[in-house]
């Protein structure tokens, strides 16, 4: 996870805004990972990874560490964890790391997971999907007018990519946090992502099974996609768990009312 905390002043955490001042590091600004991990969705265990710290040559000034996933990479044997930084107030871009076996720090310095044609735009939240053919698509936001959903393709988890031009939202304005996730029991994918540009806030999605062409499956409670448990949707993702795994939790949470 990110360690931005959006309402720090406003609940008494600290007495300004963001730990820097806006002006020279901009909105939101953070330091450091969150690395989290459990075998049982319940029990976990919790590391703060300071990248300016632990990297300062490069990630000294880094302004944001935002926006953070973890996927397995096969040919390095190792847990890669990739995320959207700034330096200062500049530009954001995509990086990438690994992390140790124990899964509490990172054990490489953060590398550029792709260069923008355009090196004049920003590119942020990515998330990378395995694609039926063994390759990989990533899911990321450009900052265009409007920002919207981009994918590129790439034989291995870490790049080089192919760019493609084309959004693959159905959005009229800005949107990002893209999160791509399998249906269980078909050969369908789910593109879903945030609509910042709207109000109320609202997510999109958009269904692929071969990750170049999209339908549009609209918006929550306006199309096939409802909401059942909550009102206000925002940088989401979906992970799958098993009906063991559910009942689990289930009991869990039941029982901790």
């Amino acid at each position: 996870m990110t360690d931005l905390h959006i309402f720090a002043k406003q609940r008494g955490l600290r007495e300004t805004q963001w730990d820097r001042p806006a002006e020279d590091y901009g909105w939101g600004n953070n330091q450091a990972l969150v690395m989290m991990k459990s075998y049982d969705l319940i029990n976990w265990t919790r590391s703060n990874m300071r990248i300016d710290k632990t990297y300062p040559e490069k990630f000294g000034n880094a302004g944001c560490i935002w926006a953070p996933e973890t996927i397995y990479d096969p040919v390095e044997g190792k847990m890669m964890i990739y995320f959207t930084s700034r330096m200062g107030n500049g530009g954001s871009k995509l990086y990438y790391a690994y992390t140790d076996d124990d899964f509490t720090t990172l054990v490489t310095e953060p590398k550029l997971l792709m260069e923008y044609p355009d090196e004049n735009i920003e590119v942020l939240d990515a998330d990378i999907s395995r694609m039926p053919d063994g390759r990989w698509c990533m899911a990321y936001v450009a900052q265009e007018k409007p920002g919207g959903i981009k994918i590129a393709y790439s034989d291995n988890v870490n790049g080089p990519w192919e760019y493609l031009p084309d959004q693959v939202d159905f959005e009229d304005g800005a949107c990002e946090a893209p999160n791509v996730w399998k249906r269980i029991g078909e050969d369908k994918w789910v593109l879903m992502y945030d609509i910042f540009s709207i109000r109320p806030n609202n997510f999109g999605f958009a269904e692929t099974t071969d990750f170049k062409t999209f339908k549009n499956l609209g918006h929550f409670n306006e199309g096939v996609m409802k909401i059942t448990n909550f009102t206000s949707p925002k940088h989401g993702s979906i992970i799958l768990i098993t009906a063991e795994e559910k009942a689990r939790l289930e009991k869990h949470w039941s029982a901790a009312k």
